[in-house]
């Protein structure tokens, strides 16, 4: 049988650096190498690409880069060289990829910027195209298609470069406190704090500003939050895993309480009803379509106590190790690890890229 050639990206010159290495093991160590030739391209914090035959191990531990497997390499751009480019001395290598399954988290890898580059090269891929992963990654172009289709949001403002701390201090206190501030443009809760007056809305502000120049103030919503993991193409099929619950006692879902949940708890399954979990899989699923997601996303909403759903956010390279949510909901769901990845590697060579 020919083996199909997967290359897993991971690393990447974003926040999320270290997030992607432990979703990127997981995948690798979870791959039946008797289905797949593995190709791994490691990208530094920094934004240098490499080729990388060392152990998974090393990966996790952030220690790949100094394995002396590691080779400068770039994925070809051109359609007459599907593959990746390996930079040896004064040569270079070629081997041919089937697909790209882009384990990358943040700007730079979830943005829509390394979906472009795999569209000009013709090689298939795992997730989200371009002009999805680039729209549902601005949470405020997000929340504007939304709303225009009919979705409930919670409300918001947005600020743009330009406007000064006060100004937006003065355009979001409109909306009533508590006030959540989110860099527009970043994942896994990094940046964003919660404000319950203007001194401490305009040092959140400061601090998003640090991350991004495109922020999103929002109200709090009064209520609890849930996840719902998609997978597959809206033309071909969707399957929706179940849902998950995220239960705190902190202020929020903030970037240690999702990798750590030292005082947060995420109930799997919800504990919300039957009707209620349909409710959410077909808004979520509304969302996904929208939204233009292909491949897979997780989708996140909150059930408000007077009994709305309102769209938070899509997650369109959501956390991939074995114990992420996005997996534990489609286990839940009868897909186990492997089959989930065989799944989204089919999916991904059966989709057609214009």
């Amino acid at each position: 049988m020919t083996k199909t050639t997967v290359a897993i990206v991971f690393g990447g010159c974003s926040t999320e650096y270290e997030v992607s290495l432990s979703s990127a093991s997981a995948v690798i160590e979870h791959l039946n190498i008797e289905v797949y030739d593995i190709v791994m391209i490691g990208i530094s914090r920094e934004g240098n690409w490499y080729r990388y035959r060392g152990e998974t191990a090393l990966i996790r531990e952030d220690r790949w880069l100094d394995h002396p497997s590691c080779v400068p390499a770039v994925i070809s751009p051109s359609r007459h060289h599907k593959g990746l480019l390996e930079l040896v001395g004064t040569e270079h290598r070629f081997t041919p990829l089937d697909i790209v399954f882009p384990v990358l988290h943040g700007k730079n890898g979830e943005d829509g910027t390394i979906q472009g580059l795999l569209e000009l090269s013709g090689i298939p891929f795992v997730g989200c195209g371009t002009l999805s992963s680039a729209l549902c990654m601005d949470k405020a172009f997000a929340k504007t298609v939304a709303l225009a289709a009919g979705i409930d949001v919670p409300d918001f403002v947005t600020v743009i470069p330009g406007m000064t701390v006060a100004e937006a201090v003065a355009a979001a206190s409109k909306l009533g406190y508590p006030l959540y501030v989110k860099p527009a443009r970043s994942g896994s809760s990094i940046g964003i704090s919660k404000a319950y007056t203007e001194q401490e809305l305009a040092a959140g502000i400061e601090e998003a500003l640090r991350h991004d120049s495109k922020l999103v103030i929002e109200r709090h919503v009064d209520g609890i939050e849930l996840g719902c993991a998609i997978l597959g193409h809206a033309d071909a099929g969707l399957i929706a895993g179940e849902i998950d619950e995220i239960a705190l006692t902190g202020e929020f879902f903030d970037y240690v309480e999702k990798y750590s949940l030292s005082t947060a708890a995420i109930h799997l399954p919800s504990r919300v009803d039957a009707e209620m979990k349909e409710l959410v899989k077909a808004t979520a699923l509304r969302i996904y379509r929208e939204l233009d997601c292909s491949g897979f996303a997780r989708v996140d909403l909150f059930l408000a106590n007077d009994g709305r759903l309102l769209f938070n956010e899509v997650n369109t390279i959501p956390g991939f190790t074995s114990k992420s949510r996005y997996p534990n909901m489609m286990r839940h769901a009868g897909i186990d690890f492997p089959d989930l990845l065989d799944r989204l590697i089919e999916s991904g060579l059966k989709e057609a890229r214009v």
